[in-house]
């Protein structure tokens, strides 16, 4: 009898193990390749794309394994060469810090398949994002169109808090209470200070990506 059992552990142990492993394998994959950031500059001047692509990854230390990954702010640039933020995100897919799925690739990110919204745009430490309301922040900076094509509204190419302008998107996908609204461009900010970022709605805040 003692030696039946003992066989059937020994059988039995290397299959857990490489059942352990797959999930083990699986579970780092899943979760931490897309956020929001908790903070920011509160201006459009995040030290243009390299300081946005700074406070992603320094943010990104919060997320198990997320210093280990390469991370683009979701922002476009405008003028002599402009940059998509499509183009610099990576391929996907990508994750909330949750382990919800946002988009399986980059054509279904700018779709209305992106699954971006209130509950799952969370930031690094996996909270929500204030919504319409008070104090709301549901303003992120692109400068992007729907496509994620650069607009004219860069603040600056991410240098200014004063003058320019800049185009938002909805993280929570409302616009005065109604749902439909872009989550990458719904409205140009009425400047680039934290005055004007906040009095449409905003604080500055970035969406981050991992490109690998």
């Amino acid at each position: 009898m003692h030696r039946t059992l003992g066989f059937i552990v020994l059988v039995l142990a290397p299959l857990a193990a490489v059942l352990v492993d797959q999930a083990s394998a699986q579970q780092p994959a899943r979760a931490g390749t897309f956020f929001i950031t908790s903070n920011g500059s509160g201006t459009g001047d995040v030290g243009g794309l390299a300081g946005a692509d700074k406070m992603c990854q320094q943010l990104a230390k919060a997320i198990p394994g997320g210093g280990n990954r390469m991370w683009r702010a979701y922002l476009s640039t405008t003028g002599a060469g402009a940059i998509s933020a499509r183009d610099r995100i990576g391929t996907g897919p990508w994750y909330n810090v949750k382990g919800v799925l946002v988009a399986q690739n980059v054509a279904e990110l700018h779709t209305d398949k992106a699954n971006i919204n209130n509950d799952t745009a969370l930031d690094e430490t996996g909270r929500t994002i204030n919504m319409e309301g008070a104090p709301n922040r549901h303003d992120i900076l692109t400068g992007s169109t729907t496509d994620g094509r650069p607009t004219e509204m860069t603040c600056m190419n991410w240098t200014s808090s004063g003058p320019g302008t800049a185009m938002l998107g909805h993280h929570d996908r409302l616009a005065r209470g109604k749902p439909g609204s872009p989550w990458n461009s719904a409205h140009a900010s009425q400047g680039c200070s934290a005055e004007n970022l906040r009095a449409t709605g905003g604080a500055g805040l970035l969406y981050c990506f991992a490109a690998n």
